[in-house]
């Protein structure tokens, strides 16, 4: 399978493949062709789960879909067949794995998955005990133990139900009850799941461990070789190193004047699509929101152009309002709305941290041509009430009075 059947393929059905390879590296051992394609594929599962965004840090294991359930144990596959990858250099091995392994248990307890007990320990931190230890260990086996016998109960109840479903739809043409084994089916398989990710948990709690153990041991032998003058041997290796990241740079560097990182998808409608194998990542998708149409068949789709059509069109409307838009065109009006908001807070906070205090007091314009007529109006004034005072009312009229 090349990279580009990969990505045309449906996320079910590459996690149903690389979910196989995982189980044939559990059971019994593989050749490396078959792990590291066990890996590109897990991968690829990586970048579309991302690019879906089936998963959100504010969810819990209630809120995720029983269908996406599944799609959490990618990490912990990856993790799993990264150890079993053969490399000159073991330590990086272990150090890939034990990246995807916290990655694993960092969201479960984001999910809300991980038991209590191992919480408190890991919150602890610092060295315990040989007792605590020990009874981290039993209590861990004991929870694998019962994961592991209810998942085989899981698997013989359905087993059974699939037998007697078989034999009464052989003995009576009448099928009935379907929708109660439906229903059964669904919350066997959720907590199907719940179980196997229980389980994974308990596997990748004491990988963990054992690996960083061996990391701790790989490392103090290389130590110990550089202190016993095998210098020139891991110069060697240093070169070749570095020779293998210098072309994988180039080659990089090459890709990128034609290669072009994929757009996130945004709309959910699109994403389930991808998800069920109706539509390709790759394809372009518009965001546009159609509508739920009702009526008859013949004219679901098509503009009405008689009344009688028109008519016939709202037969079996809704008794509720049909919506004008979809989510993701109400996020992003939500969105602009948000950027205009923020624009003008940030345009207000630089206006009130503006340095108008420092300035000392600013004159506004036409203070002064205020200030200069007032002025000259309380001369004038003051003008005015002096020559009141030298001339009396009616001192010039004297000389027309009768008895002046």
């Amino acid at each position: 399978m090349d990279e580009l059947n990969m990505e045309e393929m449906p996320l079910p059905a590459l996690f149903e493949q690389a979910k196989k390879i995982h189980d044939e590296a559990s059971e019994s051992s593989i050749n490396q062709e078959r792990v590291r394609k066990g890996c590109e594929i897990l991968r690829v599962c990586e970048e579309m789960i991302g690019k879906l965004g089936l998963f959100s840090r504010n969810e819990t294991k209630d809120d995720i879909s029983t269908a996406n359930l599944k799609y959490i144990l990618v990490p912990y596959y990856l993790a799993e067949l990264t150890e079993k990858i053969a490399e000159d250099d073991r330590i990086e091995v272990l150090k890939a794995s034990q990246a995807k392994l916290k990655e694993f248990i960092s969201f479960c307890e984001t999910m809300e998955l991980v038991p209590e007990d191992e919480i408190e320990a890991s919150t602890q931190g610092g060295p315990s005990s040989s007792v605590d230890r020990r009874a981290k260990k039993i209590a861990r086996f004991k929870r694998q133990r019962a994961a592991e016998s209810k998942l085989l109960e899981l698997k013989e109840r359905k087993e059974r139900r699939g037998r007697s479903t078989k034999a009464a739809a052989l003995s009576s043409p009448v099928e009935t009850g379907e929708d109660d084994v439906l229903d059964d089916d669904g919350e066997e398989e959720r907590e199907a799941w719940l179980t196997t990710i229980s389980l994974a948990l308990c596997k990748a709690f004491d990988l963990l461990e054992m690996l960083m153990k061996e990391e701790e041991i790989l490392s103090a032998v290389r130590e110990k070789q550089l202190q016993d003058g095998e210098k020139e041997f891991s110069q060697l290796i240093l070169d070749e190193r570095t020779q293998k990241v210098e072309s994988w740079h180039r080659n990089a560097a090459a890709r990128a004047r034609y290669t072009k990182p994929a757009a996130p998808i945004t709309c959910a409608t699109f994403a389930q699509d991808v998800i069920e194998g109706r539509a390709k990542v790759s394809e372009a998708h518009e965001h546009k929101h159609q509508p739920l149409l009702f009526g008859p068949a013949s004219l679901v789709g098509v503009n009405p152009t008689t009344e009688r059509e028109r008519i016939a069109a709202q037969v079996f409307q809704p008794h509720y309002r049909l919506p004008t838009m979809s989510i993701e065109e109400a996020g992003l009006t939500e969105m602009n709305m948000m950027n205009k908001w923020q624009e003008r807070n940030v345009k207000l906070m630089e206006e009130a941290n503006s340095s108008w205090y420092k300035d000392g007091p600013k004159s506004r314009p036409g203070e002064d041509d205020e200030e200069e007529d007032g002025d000259a109006a309380q001369e004038k004034a003051r003008a005015w009430d002096d020559w009141k005072d030298e001339n009396p009312r009616g001192a010039g009229n004297k000389k027309l009075t009768p008895c002046g």
